[in-house]
């Protein structure tokens, strides 16, 4: 016998082998069976339609069915319970780090004149407290920080950061507030992008005035010549090219909460 035909009836064996061995399907049993599939599977896709239903008539708060904002609410008040004052993110040696992709454009689509910039900081009565240009920021010691930048949409990115811890900025308004409001509102020259902040997450020692990024200055389409940055909050909060700083005792308004998101944002 020669060796090819040697193997085609070893190959023969093994199938003839595994053919005894196979289960012999009841063709009644497997009928039942995928009548049972489709059936749930039908009964399933019906119940996701009620229900889809059913959250989208449900009444509107700012622009999101409601009990969707219950769940935001939900979910916030659960990380203030278990967040910790002064926990610190995880930090990166340097070399982990690069160039951050540009995501989202809001507030900056505009070019501005950088010489001519300028950082208003006003009270919870709308009085305005100061005005900064950027030597004044450059001025308190710089810090670095090597975090990981998270996207609301689910990437993240390890990056560098450079510039002035917020907390030691604020301090020099604290005479002027006395004991400092609960919240912090952000905008953007033209308005065009806010956020809103609790004060303790913009205390925080990672909380930053950033204008470096990968040792560089910061291009206009990451925020320059100033931006939030920490590495606590999503992107989403982190408002880049910050054109005011506003002390409230009033929760305030987010862009991306008028939206349908999450106002804590928190990580």
């Amino acid at each position: 016998m020669s060796d090819n035909s040697a193997k085609d009836a070893a190959r023969a064996e093994r199938y003839a082998a595994l053919e005894a061995e196979a289960p012999v399907i009841d063709r009644a049993a497997y009928g039942k069976h995928s009548r049972r599939a489709v059936l749930t599977g039908g009964l399933t896709a019906l119940a996701a339609a009620v229900s889809f239903r059913w959250v989208a008539n449900r009444p509107l708060d700012n622009r999101t069915p409601d009990v969707l904002r219950r769940g935001h609410e939900f979910n916030e008040a659960l990380w203030r319970r278990l967040s910790r004052d002064g926990a610190m993110a995880p930090t990166f040696d340097r070399s982990e780090s690069s160039e951050l992709r540009v995501n989202g454009r809001h507030g900056i689509r505009e070019e501005i004149d950088l010489d001519t910039w300028e950082l208003r900081v006003e009270g919870p009565d709308g009085s305005l407290l100061g005005t900064h240009q950027m030597d004044d920021i450059t001025a308190f010691a710089k810090t670095e920080m090597t975090i990981e930048h998270k996207c609301v949409e689910g990437w993240s990115h390890v990056v560098t950061w450079g510039g002035t811890v917020f907390s030691e900025f604020a301090e020099q308004y604290r005479e002027q507030l006395g004991d400092l409001p609960e919240f912090v509102s952000l905008e953007t020259p033209d308005g065009d992008y806010y956020v809103g902040m609790d004060i303790a997450s913009m205390l925080h020692p990672q909380t930053m005035l950033t204008y470096e990024l990968q040792g560089e200055p910061l291009s206009s389409l990451h925020g320059a010549p100033l931006r939030l940055t920490t590495p606590n909050k999503y992107g989403i909060k982190q408002l880049k090219r910050i054109g005011t700083i506003r002390f409230t005792n009033e929760q305030p308004t987010d862009y991306w909460y008028e939206r349908g998101y999450d106002w804590y944002a928190q990580l």
